[in-house]
């Protein structure tokens, strides 16, 4: 299928993990992944809380989500989801979102790990893969990444990589106000990390699908 949705063959490849386009096969698994616990209960460290709902509703709900962002994917506006796999075991999953890429060159990321596999220092791989695919693989000019002020594990991940705190905001969390911190990395700075392992497979042809070249 490939041939006609170029995304199915994308995939970026590091020494520890891949990141592999969101098939119905890979978002199932993700999703019984999501059932068996992301964060502790007490805390919420998505925008949107999508993890407060019980099962089977939230496995329908993830699966909803990814044939969604399938659905509605144009050069204009797109979210790409991407499973993370170790030794082609579903250990989470990582977006990249964008609106008006050809006009801003601008990508967001967000990605989430099964509790089963934080504390491994794999958030961090998560992101460079993530990174590389952003600049090496869509050439863009800003990768921004956003998280709740209090949320930890996703800051330290931020913070040890050269990007730049840009702004605060207060925003709903579980409808009450909270604040949320945004951070931004420049071409210039990710190539200041750049490595020479990571490894992007099917990128030229998902390129010509999105609609991403200069």
């Amino acid at each position: 299928m490939a041939h006609i949705w170029p995304l199915f063959d994308l995939e970026v490849v590091t020494p520890h993990l891949a990141l592999r386009y969101v098939t119905d096969e890979l978002g199932a698994a993700l999703a019984t992944l999501a059932a068996k616990g992301i964060h502790d209960p007490a805390t919420m460290p998505f925008t949107e809380p999508w993890t407060d709902v019980p099962s089977p509703e939230l496995e329908r709900n993830s699966l909803t989500y990814y044939w969604r962002n399938r659905a509605e994917m144009s050069g204009e506006r797109w979210n790409l989801d991407l499973a993370v796999l170790v030794d082609e075991s579903v250990i989470g999953m990582c977006s990249v979102h964008a609106e008006d890429f050809p006009g801003n060159r601008r990508l967001t990321t967000g990605s989430w790990l099964g509790l089963a596999h934080q504390g491994r220092g794999l958030g961090k791989e998560v992101r460079r893969a993530a990174l590389h695919l952003i600049f090496a693989g869509f050439d863009a000019d800003l990768a921004v990444t956003r998280a709740w002020h209090d949320n930890g594990a996703s800051l330290a991940v931020t913070r040890s990589l050269p990007y730049v705190e840009t702004v605060r905001t207060v925003e709903l969390r579980r409808d009450r106000p909270d604040t949320m911190v945004g951070f931004a990395m420049t071409p210039g700075r990710w190539a200041t990390i750049r490595r020479d392992d990571i490894r992007l497979v099917g990128i030229d042809a998902v390129r010509g699908q999105l609609e991403t070249q200069r």
